[in-house]
């Protein structure tokens, strides 16, 4: 991956010297970030695959929001200087020449880049890997660039209109921008334990298709994310009279149906709570010896309702 971005990048810088375009330019500046990015990913993701120790007993994955939010860091810085060179080309116009051979390396960079890019977000979103996720989305919005810049370059050649070069700059810095922004905001949002809706709303169906009558409701459900492991804690409500050996024999269920969901990548952290009079109405256990009230309707467990913290009854 590393070599693959040291290639680009020097094909890129070829294609600047040749046409001393600042588009091109920017579009190399870029490519710096691809190669360090790609650096730090690498270890990002050989530290997150370190056994969890005395110090770290949630594992290492957090490294790679670090290694997101480097990355993304480092785009904006990108973006600025880019910026910064698309307004000084307004101002002392560069002498472009050669369009042809910039197009064709660009063209060449750009295709070399999407193919990369697909495969690093493919592998990365099946290993649930943020750090590969953001250095593939990386190579892919610099494979968007590259389209424009090559659209861009082509008009310059046929209108000769050189101030087409640091328009198109601006725009591709301002692109890279707001990428830079997402990644960054992404990364903030692991490091800062945001519940993960998406894991929630992977888990949700799973557990409504194999829930049991004992199981009367889940609440409280929560999940924080370790690089490509999950930590899931949730309030498992059971009825008040079973024994704990009982109790603990569907927490296990659970834990394992899960893990067979997502492939062993989860912590599960079940909370047994005992029933109460309210939960009657929507308990499906039959001949309870201590229901209280008749049993009314089932009720689905959605996004809305298992991330409150209280026991479920009708009308919650």
């Amino acid at each position: 991956m590393v070599v693959f971005g040291v290639l680009i990048m020097a094909a890129k810088f070829i294609a600047h010297l040749i046409t001393q375009s600042n588009a091109i330019l920017s579009d190399a500046i870029e490519s710096i970030i691809n190669v360090a990015a790609g650096v730090f990913a690498l270890y990002s993701l050989w530290l997150s695959q370190k056994p969890k120790d005395e110090n770290h007993p949630y594992g290492h994955g957090k490294i790679q929001f670090i290694s997101a939010g480097f990355e993304g860091g480092m785009i904006v810085v990108a973006a600025f200087y880019i910026l910064f060179e698309a307004v000084q080309s307004f101002i002392q116009p560069p002498a472009v020449k050669q369009l042809d051979i910039g197009i064709y390396l660009v063209a060449a960079s750009g295709i070399a880049n999407f193919v990369m890019g697909t495969y690093l977000v493919k592998v990365g979103k099946k290993g649930r890997s943020d750090a590969m996720v953001a250095d593939g989305k990386h190579l892919l919005t610099d494979t968007y660039t590259s389209v424009g810049l090559i659209v861009g370059l082509i008009l310059v050649s046929i209108t000769g209109y050189i101030w087409l070069d640091g328009v198109i700059a601006l725009l591709m810095g301002a692109m890279i921008l707001i990428t830079g922004y997402g990644l960054i905001r992404k990364s903030l949002a692991g490091l800062m334990d945001e519940t993960d809706m998406e894991i929630i709303k992977e888990l949700l169906p799973v557990l409504n298709e194999n829930r049991k009558p004992e199981w009367i409701d889940i609440h409280n459900l929560r999940v924080v994310k370790y690089g490509s492991h999950f930590h899931i804690d949730a309030h498992l409500t059971m009825p008040w009279f079973w024994s704990l050996e009982k109790s603990h024999q569907e927490v296990k269920a659970i834990d394992e149906m899960a893990s067979e969901k997502f492939h062993q990548h989860l912590e599960l952290f079940i909370h047994a709570d005992p029933c109460v009079p309210s939960s009657c109405g929507i308990c499906e256990l039959a001949n309870c010896t201590e229901r209280k009230h008749a049993f009314t309707q089932k009720l689905e467990w959605t996004l809305r309702n298992v991330l409150k913290d209280e026991k479920h009854q009708l009308g919650s």
